[in-house]
């Protein structure tokens, strides 16, 4: 425990020994920033902006957790299914399915004082098989998660096998979420160039089809004008950059078994590799 955060009173009784804040109380009741929801007691990042919901319970609501964030397991009432951080085991309160709030028909009732809010940004790349993609990225100071999905298209909420037939128009797309303040946008775009081939025009490494292509989702102007930065002292170095610069529409996650997939399945990516340009 002595690595972990100081807790209050009021938040040991509830991390620690399992309360319940009064409803309509908590600070993330009605908070719908974007950003990222930590353990209060470890850090470790549980939940995204994302996944909130207003669902009138009191409490701050999400329909689904961060890769392997979460453990899951029944309350001691012996009724309700306890939600605990997966690192620390820290009481956050008790997840409901089947009340067809939302799509994800699961509710993840959450203490506030069991969480911390983090404000990010998001940035998009597509570099081939996100798989390796968000591998490398969750490695970097600075970025809190990496989720696996599909941008650029027009097929409403893909799935994987649409994807693939190369009728959809969507890349497979990292989303990143980060804090400017620990690593900057440039930082990312060029770490982005220096983890796969940007030189490659029909896809990545063996992986071959128009949803493995090259590109960068861009947010306003200042991110284009970044990207236009990066690819020119790129193109002074001699390199015939084939990346499409794209303006961000929308970002359709993937499915669960995609997310988090070298770190699950204890493998290295087969096409992507760091290799230092800048």
């Amino acid at each position: 425990m002595s690595n972990y955060n100081k807790l209050t009173k009021e938040e040991e009784n509830i991390i620690i020994y399992k309360g319940t804040e009064a409803p309509f109380t908590g600070e993330y009741d009605d908070f719908f920033q974007e950003g990222l929801y930590l353990c209060r007691q470890c850090n470790s990042v549980l939940y995204s902006s994302d996944a909130k919901f207003n669902s009138g319970c009191g409490w701050p609501s999400f329909d689904d957790e961060l890769p392997d964030s979460v453990e899951k397991k029944m309350d001691r009432d012996g009724r309700r299914t306890e939600i605990l951080c997966k690192k620390c085991g820290g009481h956050l309160g008790h997840i409901f399915i089947g009340e067809k709030l939302t799509e994800k028909n699961r509710r993840y009732c959450v203490n506030s004082l069991s969480i911390r809010f983090k404000a990010t940004e998001s940035a998009y790349f597509a570099g081939g098989c996100f798989w390796g993609v968000e591998h490398l990225f969750q490695k970097q100071q600075g970025v809190y998660a990496v989720t696996s999905g599909y941008s650029g298209g027009n097929k409403v909420k893909p799935s994987y096998e649409e994807v693939c037939t190369g009728r959809t128009g969507h890349l497979e797309v990292v989303k990143i979420s980060y804090d400017p303040s620990e690593i900057s946008y440039e930082t990312l775009v060029k770490y982005f160039f220096e983890i796969h081939d940007s030189t490659q025009t029909d896809g990545q490494g063996p992986d071959i089809g128009s949803q493995y292509l090259s590109a960068i989702f861009y947010n306003n102007q200042e991110e284009l004008d970044i990207c236009k930065k990066v690819i020119g002292i790129l193109k002074d170095k001699g390199y015939r950059v084939a990346t499409s610069l794209i303006k961000f529409e929308k970002f359709w996650e993937a499915e669960e078994y995609h997310q988090d997939y070298y770190v699950r399945h204890n493998k290295e990516p087969y096409c992507h590799i760091y290799k230092k340009i800048f």
